[in-house]
């Protein structure tokens, strides 16, 4: 099945206890806010929240007048952390068949949904056994309880190892204007070469929210905002979004006003000589 997900994703690990600490009052507001705005695939992990975003979420969800057949729930699983009630002592990665069953269910018991529409493996693990994760998956696509199924932060080579036995449609990895080696280490070219469809976390890369950037880029920032008629936020998803492997920005804000923002973006088409001036600007020097 193929899941169209719409080209602004909203990533919800701040949602919760790691960040904004939303009400499910305002959880439920968001969620209604973002689809009227064309925001309609919402980004999970079992672990956000340490366990508890999950469950916020879905309470909101119930509480919003927005259906289920208009959004796509994506989550991830396969990080074990400390936790009491869990019984785990030590941060790890876990892949065996019952754990991935087992954190899927949950999932769908927190975020009071029948499906997700996407499940990605949070991060490869050295002990990745492909044929275990694969009955998993085809026992999961067959229950109805995820509809596709992808990576998270997998190199092209741990991509092939897990799409030797399973169908792999996403690879949600860090990609950003100062995270940019993905287009220049093969990894986005892997996924148009597989059509694999490439999500990026933080896909501002910290250039926002006060940080101090080098003169060059304050420069470029100041000239291109002015030429696109756009914010700083604005113009650097702009940037990801010119890319051909069709990048899905994952937007970690809970600012309605920002989330607004990232959706005008989509139409600000960059002119290739600006979208390598900014490149320079943060790199400090001109292409080779």
């Amino acid at each position: 099945m193929t899941i169209k997900y719409s080209r602004i994703i909203a990533g919800t690990m701040n949602w919760g206890q790691w960040g904004a600490s939303l009400s499910e009052s305002e959880i439920a507001q968001r969620i209604e806010s973002c689809t009227a705005m064309g925001i309609t695939s919402f980004d999970h992990a079992d672990i956000y929240g340490n366990y508890t975003t999950e469950a916020v979420f879905g309470a909101g969800f119930n509480t919003s007048r927005v259906p289920r057949e208009k959004l796509q729930f994506i989550s991830k699983c396969g990080i074990a952390l400390v936790d009491q009630k869990r019984g785990t002592q030590l941060n790890h990665y876990n892949y065996t068949k019952q754990y991935i069953l087992d954190s899927v269910e949950r999932s769908l018991d927190k975020l009071q949904t029948s499906y997700l529409d996407l499940l990605l493996l949070h991060r490869p693990s050295p002990l990745m056994r492909p044929a275990e994760i694969e009955e998993a998956v085809e026992l999961l696509l067959k229950k109805g309880y995820i509809r596709s199924f992808g990576v998270s932060n997998f190199t092209p080579s741990q991509v092939d190892l897990i799409k030797k036995t399973s169908l792999v449609s996403v690879n949600q990895i860090e990609i950003s204007l100062a995270s940019h080696l993905p287009m220049f280490n093969g990894q986005l070219d892997h996924c148009i070469t597989h059509n694999i469809l490439p999500m990026a976390w933080a896909p501002l890369g910290g250039l926002m929210g006060g940080n101090s950037v080098p003169q060059a880029l304050e420069l470029a920032f100041n000239k291109l905002c002015k030429k696109y008629e756009t914010t700083t936020d604005g113009l650097l998803l702009a940037w990801l979004l010119a890319h051909p492997s069709f990048i899905h920005p994952v937007i970690g804000t809970t600012q309605i006003v920002r989330q607004q923002a990232a959706v005008n973006a989509c139409n600000i088409h960059i002119e290739v000589e600006d979208w390598f001036y900014l490149l320079s600007a943060f790199r400090g020097h001109d292409i080779p």
